[in-house]
């Protein structure tokens, strides 16, 4: 049953909102960062290790059971643009609408009813995972394949880039992937001890800038 959640959790076509972003690949695509399959790798690469581990440790914590409030200000901290902590809190009032529909649990109505305004992704991925039977490494997993998922799938459209090449891209970042989850997980388990100042703080000036440039755009495909 948890295997089966974990699927539906991780489908991009579960209905959480993420179609609409693309993580930073439009901006990087207009800045002419991201214009084939290699650079494509690189900027998910280091999208994964930096925004990806910070978001997969918080998703990791919140299913662990820490308190989803502190994980909240943890990651309103750790996300340096503003236009990046909207969007992170628009895809968590999403996400949230969805999960409760799914796997409906005291839980998630305490998160949504203690931050109406939305709590961040990661933070309702990781509750969200706990509802759903879930453990920190499905979750960790989960927001670590997320973090570059929605750019690979976003240069399809933004591109016309090969969704073969895409699809193989993302398989390339398999060790990745797991290495990112592992560290993820080991970080979330300090938060019972240490507290959220456990959690990794890795950050991506190229992406905050590039988020901030995106929002002020007129002409845009994707909201983020």
């Amino acid at each position: 049953m948890s295997r089966a959640a974990l699927l539906i959790l991780a489908d991009g076509r579960f209905p959480a909102g993420g179609h609409a972003h693309s993580g930073g690949a439009e901006a990087a695509v207009t800045a002419g960062r991201i214009s084939d399959p290699p650079s494509l790798f690189a900027f998910c690469r280091g999208r994964l290790h930096t925004a990806g581990l910070v978001a997969a440790a918080l998703a990791a914590a919140a299913a662990d059971g820490s308190d989803p409030l502190a994980l909240d200000e943890a990651a309103d901290a750790r996300t340096a643009s503003a236009a990046l902590r909207t969007a992170s809190r628009r895809l968590g009032r999403q996400l949230m609408r969805a999960a409760r529909a799914a796997w409906p649990d005291p839980q998630l109505d305490t998160l949504a009813t203690a931050l109406p305004r939305g709590a961040h992704q990661p933070v309702v991925l990781g509750v969200t995972a706990r509802a759903a039977g879930l453990g920190p490494v499905d979750a960790a997993h989960c927001a670590a394949y997320e973090s570059v998922g929605g750019p690979a799938t976003a240069t399809v459209r933004l591109l016309g880039l090969d969704p073969f090449d895409a699809t193989a891209v993302l398989a390339r970042l398999g060790p990745d992937l797991d290495a990112v989850a592992e560290r993820a997980v080991a970080a979330a388990r300090l938060v019972r001890t240490d507290g959220v100042e456990a959690l990794p703080a890795a950050g991506a000036p190229l992406l905050d800038i590039g988020a901030e440039t995106h929002a002020a755009r007129h002409t845009r495909l994707f909201a983020s």
